[in-house]
């Protein structure tokens, strides 16, 4: 009888045993289900918005890495990056109304500069001279100007971007336009200048879309952590800034998805949580996805703190566009907060102009309750 108590005991024990075992994976199931799912944006079902056009020599080999910005209607306007049949990369433009379908669309490049080294700004339409393809191969481009962030800050739309000719000259340059001109395509943009020290290689800074403290406030750096400079004047700085980043992928967050950090995504959007910056960033184990994109918080009086980060990717490339030309890539230029819905505006594969969306709370909820930074 004892031994028959005892074996019932046993396995009662072992039973319960298996439930709590049971309840503990579907509860980490569950958590992880709502850190992964609930963090992702949705794309737009009839992504990819805008692709190279065979007919236009300037943007026939690549559309994307896009900017954006709204206007005081609520439209959006893009400047994305295109390469032309010559392999040199320029600024087109689009636009729209609701900021999915971007049915206006310029027939030439509203900015360009064959060389950088040398701050020569073309005239458009340009000529489209035949570059060195030995000297210039960069991420599919051979020169010109890559990967533009726009702001607008008062009455001035302003326009970071890479500048990059050969590989001992990758610089970040910057621009402005009249917001009036911006809008009515009148491209009086004001001769661009370097802001990066001509003695690093340096990419993807971000400027605020508002001053702090008085002050223009440049990212320039997300990675080991986040470096800021400040300065009186964005049309003529004092002096070139000098970045202690390294230049290529850098260590992040030890055993979590962004544990190589590669650069700040499009520039800080202020909300009432902190400033929402995206960034890019990659998983060692998964070397295959060179970008993913994140989202983190920074403080909105010292936006050097991070206040939140996210704790799983907020999108991943797995569709054909952003794997067409190369794979793995999600590149995100532009972002915008429209009918309280967070767009952002991303290049997908280094070919496409794709957009994705997600309600902004949400989004702000998740990385508070699952992304805070003690």
């Amino acid at each position: 009888m004892q031994q028959s108590y005892n074996a019932l005991l046993i396995s009662l024990i072992a039973f319960a045993a298996a439930v709590v075992v049971l309840l503990y994976a579907l509860a980490a199931a569950r958590s992880r289900e709502i850190i992964y799912g609930h963090s992702k944006v949705k794309r737009h079902g009839a992504n990819p918005v805008i692709s190279p056009q065979s007919w236009n020599d300037w943007e026939a080999a690549g559309t994307f890495n896009p900017a954006a910005i709204q206007d005081d209607k609520g439209g959006v306007h893009l400047l994305y990056r295109a390469i032309g049949s010559d392999g040199v990369s320029r600024i087109g433009y689009a636009s729209s109304k609701d900021g999915l379908r971007f049915d206006d669309r310029s027939d030439y490049p509203v900015f360009a500069m064959r060389k950088p080294r040398e701050n020569i700004v073309e005239d458009v339409p340009d000529d489209l001279k035949k570059p060195d393809p030995v000297m210039f191969p960069s991420g599919g481009s051979w020169g010109g100007c890559e990967d533009p962030r726009l702001v607008r800050i008062g009455d001035n739309i302003y326009m970071t971007y890479n500048a990059f000719d050969g590989w001992d000259f990758i610089r970040i340059a910057v621009t402005s336009i009249k917001a009036s001109d911006f809008f009515n395509k009148r491209w009086n943009w004001r001769r661009p200048i370097f802001i990066s020290s001509k003695n690093q290689i340096n990419k993807n800074w971000v400027l605020f879309p508002e001053k702090i403290n008085g002050k223009f406030a440049i990212i320039h750096s997300i990675v080991p952590k986040i470096e800021i400079e400040y300065v009186d004047s964005i049309d003529s700085i004092p002096r070139e800034i000098e970045s202690p980043r390294k230049s290529g992928p850098q260590p992040g967050r030890p055993n979590h998805w962004d544990n190589l950090v590669r650069s700040a995504g499009p520039p800080p959007l202020k909300t009432d949580r902190g400033w929402l910056l995206l960034y890019h960033a990659m998983d060692k184990k998964e070397p295959q996805i060179g970008y993913k994109l994140g989202a983190m918080l920074l403080d909105l009086a010292e936006p050097t703190k991070v206040i939140a980060r996210s704790p799983a990717p907020i999108l991943v490339p797995s569709e054909w566009y952003e794997n067409d030309w190369k794979p793995g890539v999600v590149y995100a230029c532009g972002a915008t907060i429209k009918n309280n819905d967070l767009f952002v505006y991303y290049g997908g594969g280094d070919k496409h102009v794709c957009v994705a969306h997600t309600p902004l709370k949400g989004l702000l909820d998740w990385l508070n309750d699952y992304g805070k930074i003690d």
